[in-house]
């Protein structure tokens, strides 16, 4: 299991966090995601190697700041 973890801004409420929650689980390889607006991170575990750009650009689609 690969794990990853995604530095966002503008998530504030955990409307927010299950807003992300619920795009990221429609990405095939994704098998389970925490969103913390508190931290400002989303962890995500995947089965394999999986494209971050893909990642950051769900979240930014649904208008949060992905920080590099």
């Amino acid at each position: 299991m690969k794990k990853t973890i995604i530095k966002v801004n503008g998530m504030v409420c955990n409307g927010c966090e299950n807003r992300v929650k619920n795009a990221l689980k429609t990405i095939d390889e994704i098998e389970k995601v925490d969103a913390n607006h508190k931290k400002g991170t989303v962890t995500i575990a995947s089965k394999s190697e999986i494209d971050t750009n893909i990642i950051e650009e769900k979240i930014r689609d649904l208008g949060f700041e992905v920080v590099k």
